[in-house]
């Protein structure tokens, strides 16, 4: 479905886009022909990111900056009103997020601020544009960022995790929801590996040895939506893909074998899960 939105041109419509993944996704959509609409907080970071891709974009391509915060339904409607004016949306990427230090019992103004921008930042842009897309029955894609955190949800950021396994659900539930309407748009849950961006180079100056860049995480994405993959989980330079695979085996085997929650962390399970993770 990707191929054929792209051949159709129109709009990709980014959010969080004025960095990392975001403007990375922004600058191969661009590269393949579809006008951007990167959607950001307002401030320079947003306006150098516009800036930046105008520059790279072949020349021609339209780019767009429009300030918005996902949190806020009425912004990203506005959003929606802005990107529908300039053209036809073709790819929906609700990309922006925020990490923020939770406990199961502690810090609830962390919580709430991960859910509004992770989870419901993903089901504003889904119903902002999504029954106009469906309206335009023409060829587009959704793509919603998730996370790891959220499909075996390590110990450490309960809140993020929470916020993340919301976003796999909504996923998956748009995309049955689109096939049910028989709506030509395909939608996507990417998962990126361990990825360089700006926010891990503010403590760590050097990109770790393990970390992909942004742009081959973008491609990884990019190649496997053209195969018409639901489930986009990025390895990177320590995680295979079959390692990954083994991770969310043994997170199931929790429910069909009533192990202790969370028992790839558990002392009584952990060199059965380093042996299972070998095999």
């Amino acid at each position: 479905m990707y191929g054929q939105a792209l051949a159709a041109g129109g709009l990709a419509v980014v959010t969080g886009g004025a960095s990392g993944v975001g403007f990375a996704a922004a600058q191969r959509f661009a590269q393949g022909g579809l006008g951007v609409v990167l959607a950001d907080l307002p401030g320079e970071a947003l306006d150098q990111a516009a800036e930046k891709l105008r520059g790279i974009a072949p020349p021609g391509t339209p780019v767009l900056a429009v300030p918005a915060d996902v949190s806020d339904a009425a912004s990203v409607q506005a959003l929606a009103d802005a990107a529908f004016d300039a053209g036809e949306v073709a790819v929906l990427m609700n990309n922006a997020g925020i990490a923020r230090p939770t406990g199961s019992w502690e810090d609830p103004d962390a919580w709430r601020a991960m859910i509004e921008v992770n989870l419901f930042g993903v089901l504003n842009g889904v119903q902002a544009f999504l029954p106009r897309m469906i309206a335009a029955a023409r060829p587009a894609t959704v793509i919603n960022t998730g996370s790891k955190q959220g499909i075996t949800t390590p110990p450490g950021n309960p809140g993020y995790n929470v916020s993340k396994a919301g976003v796999k659900v909504l996923s998956e539930m748009l995309a049955h929801d689109l096939r049910q309407a028989e709506a030509p748009i395909s939608a996507h849950l990417f998962v990126p590996g361990f990825t360089y961006t700006g926010i891990i180079a503010r403590f760590m100056p050097e990109k770790p040895a393990a970390a992909w860049t942004p742009e081959q995480t973008v491609d990884h994405l990019l190649n496997r939506m053209e195969a018409g993959d639901f489930y986009i989980l990025c390895p990177d330079n320590d995680v295979t893909q079959e390692r990954d695979k083994r991770r969310v085996t043994w997170a199931l085997g929790d429910i069909l074998e009533n192990r202790p929650a969370l028992s790839r962390w558990h002392p009584d399970y952990a060199d059965a899960f380093a042996k299972f993770e070998q095999s």
